[in-house]
């Protein structure tokens, strides 16, 4: 039986791969494609995951530490959500590296066996398609099911991916949520599907946050379809940063920002112009109230002069002490 059913998904894979037609309506047929011309790979390839050095993984963690540490809670929470239906979930680096892991130790010999483990490598060119390689060779949010897996040891998974942007908007990790329960049906994926979304996202926030600790942050026009696209403003206006999310919406590019872009020119909607001069109001208010009121005082922490603050305080109708 076991060999049959190989056979079959073998069969189906070079079907869909001669296919001419077959890449260019389906995402998994034409990552099959790149699976057999562009990595040379084999459906019914045995050999298990690559695994890296306990040397070469903490490399790997180290390269995107920061990302790392902002992920943690948003990891827990995501596996609270799904532990009872069996699955894992994994942080892995742009190679598909994982270098962070939830899971529950009833369940880890299980997932060791599958390859999803610390350290492994789920790269689209090792693994063929999978959730992890090929959310990372697309760019984009997926979920590779059972037998749409390139190899056929690994039709048995199902996998739910999210690409995470970093503060500049490059793409730095994924986040999988893994399973091989026959339980998991496609409609829970669909709800997962959503979870392992948000999570991302939140992880991108947290991380753009806290690079721009010491900027104003802004939520981008588009803010109520995607809380992760935000700006980051200097004391000038001036745009220093922008998440992949607000540099998609706005066309904001690195260029743009290094030829100093006022963040006015970006958020022209009569809504956005308020949250700008409300955000700037805010910040005044705060260096006022660390100066005891002084103008002087505040206006050197802004890194403004005495001057401009005052024409800023009655722009904006704030109150003026001494």
């Amino acid at each position: 039986m076991g060999g049959r059913i190989e056979d079959s998904h073998t069969d189906r894979v070079r079907s869909v791969v001669d296919d001419e037609v077959a890449p260019a309506k389906s995402a998994i047929a034409a990552s099959w494609r790149r699976c057999v011309t562009l990595y040379g790979l084999d459906p019914d390839q045995r050999r298990p995951p690559e695994i890296l050095t306990e040397t070469q993984l903490h490399e790997a963690r180290q390269e995107i530490e920061p990302l790392v540490r902002m992920a943690h809670a948003s990891l827990d929470r995501l596996f609270a959500a799904v532990a009872d239906l069996g699955c894992c979930v994994l942080l892995t680096n742009k190679d598909g590296v994982p270098v962070e892991q939830r899971g529950t130790s009833a369940e880890e010999t299980i997932f060791r066996n599958w390859g999803l483990r610390l350290g492994a490598v789920w790269s689209e060119a090792r693994e063929g398609t999978n959730g992890i390689g090929t959310c990372l060779a697309e760019g984009r949010a997926l979920t590779i099911h059972r037998d749409q897996h390139f190899h056929t040891r690994n039709t048995g998974l199902s996998c739910t991916v999210a690409p995470i942007y970093d503060h500049e908007g490059r793409l730095a990790a994924a986040l999988d949520v893994s399973g091989c329960r026959e339980s998991l049906t496609e409609g829970l994926i669909g709800l997962v599907a959503v979870a392992v979304t948000d999570a991302a996202r939140a992880i991108e926030a947290l991380n753009f946050r806290q690079f721009f600790s010491d900027a104003r942050i802004l939520l981008s026009p588009d803010a109520e379809r995607n809380s992760a696209a935000l700006l980051a403003v200097d004391r000038h206006d001036l745009v220093i940063g922008a998440t992949r999310s607000a540099r998609l919406a706005l066309g904001i590019c690195d260029a743009r920002i290094a030829a100093q872009l006022p963040a006015s020119d970006l958020l022209a909607d009569a809504g956005a112009e308020a949250e700008l001069i409300e955000a700037e109001r805010g910040a005044i208010r705060r260096a006022l109230a660390r100066a005891n009121g002084n103008v002087s005082a505040a206006a050197r922490l802004l890194g403004v002069s005495r001057a401009t603050l005052h024409r800023k305080l009655n722009r904006l109708a704030l109150s003026q002490t001494h």
